[in-house]
């Protein structure tokens, strides 16, 4: 479980959450993104627009698999250097 704060200025908007999405469904482990106690399936872009992330909120990521250390790498690398 990782939490941090999204750094990309307009959050996942539609682009930025098909990229997140993209990226995650590379990975077999299973991603969960949370924000204010709402879990959603991080390979799903609607569930994942559905959570209006915007830049600067506090979110948490869960994943778990065979890949999952770099899947957690990747995934946050881009929610923070954006």
């Amino acid at each position: 479980m990782t939490k941090l704060s999204v750094s990309i200025p307009r959050g996942l908007q539609a682009r930025n959450t098909a990229i997140f999405v993209s990226k995650a469904c590379t990975f077999t482990s299973d991603v969960i993104i949370s924000k204010n106690g709402i879990s959603m399936d991080g390979k799903k872009i609607m569930k994942v627009m559905d959570l209006h992330v915007q830049g600067g909120d506090e979110i948490t990521l869960v994943v778990s698999g065979d890949d999952e250390k770099i899947a957690i790498d990747t995934l946050r690398k881009f929610l923070l250097e954006q």
